[in-house]
């Protein structure tokens, strides 16, 4: 897999540094720099961008403003000298976030979670009718969890909590990636934070559900989906 890598950033000892470290990865090939966001924009719609490794403080558009911009954004992975930024940057969906200066090590890290995402994303989803569970590593193991026990996901900036009857999972993963990989009949994606077992929700009322006394937000634009979903097929009414 050839990982198809984009630089914006307005500093050149910083892009010269990013660009070296890129030629360092087999699997990452670079295809542009670009010294401003708003240059970014026209070389994005004429050609294909993987990832796109992108600094935050720059002239007229930052970063943030960028991303947000975006209908269908690239994988990012956000490099930076400001680490104030990261609650943002995690709430936007990035693959992670480098304050720089960044080492090698760390830079090799981001890249392949970059790698397993975007693997992820791009192999279909696994015919799951005759699967019950998945595994997820936790720690220093591998659990095995059933898919009749998840509460719900939620993103933890570049973590990611699995919540289950009286229990609590922490796995060093994004929302992303554990939604590229879970049956679409099973689970939805309700809010940029929350990942929710259709089966488990009890209750839907205005923008918040509820599973197992816990109320989580659901996004207006997902609304009428969710509701779809879960009530619509199965509503009695009168006729």
């Amino acid at each position: 897999m050839s990982i198809r890598c984009m630089i914006i950033d307005d500093e050149p000892i910083a892009c010269k540094g990013m660009e070296e470290y890129i030629t360092e990865v087999e699997f990452l090939s670079i295809v542009n720099i670009c010294d401003s966001a708003v240059k970014a924009y026209a070389f994005l719609h004429a050609e294909k961008v993987d990832l796109i490794f992108l600094d935050i403080e720059m002239p007229k558009l930052t970063g943030i403003e960028f991303l947000q911009s975006l209908k269908k954004a690239p994988a990012v992975i956000i490099t930076t000298a400001y680490p104030d930024y990261a609650l943002q940057g995690y709430e936007l969906d990035v693959i992670d976030y480098l304050v720089k200066p960044v080492s090698f090590p760390r830079f090799l890290k981001a890249a392949n979670k970059a790698k397993d995402f975007l693997t992820a994303r791009n192999t279909p989803r696994e015919n799951v009718l005759d699967k019950d569970h998945f595994f997820l590593k936790v720690d220093s193991k591998f659990e095995k969890i059933f898919y009749d026990e998840v509460l719900y996901f939620e993103a933890l900036q570049n973590y990611v909590a699995i919540h289950l009857p009286g229990k609590k999972m922490i796995s060093y993963i994004t929302i992303s990636y554990v939604e590229s990989k879970l049956p679409e009949h099973l689970f939805m994606r309700v809010h940029k934070s929350y990942l929710v077992s259709l089966s488990k929700i009890q209750c839907i009322e205005g923008n918040t559900l509820i599973i197992n006394d816990k109320q989580i937000p659901v996004s207006r634009n997902l609304k009428e989906k969710l509701k779809a979903e879960v009530v619509d097929k199965k509503l009695f009414k009168r006729q």
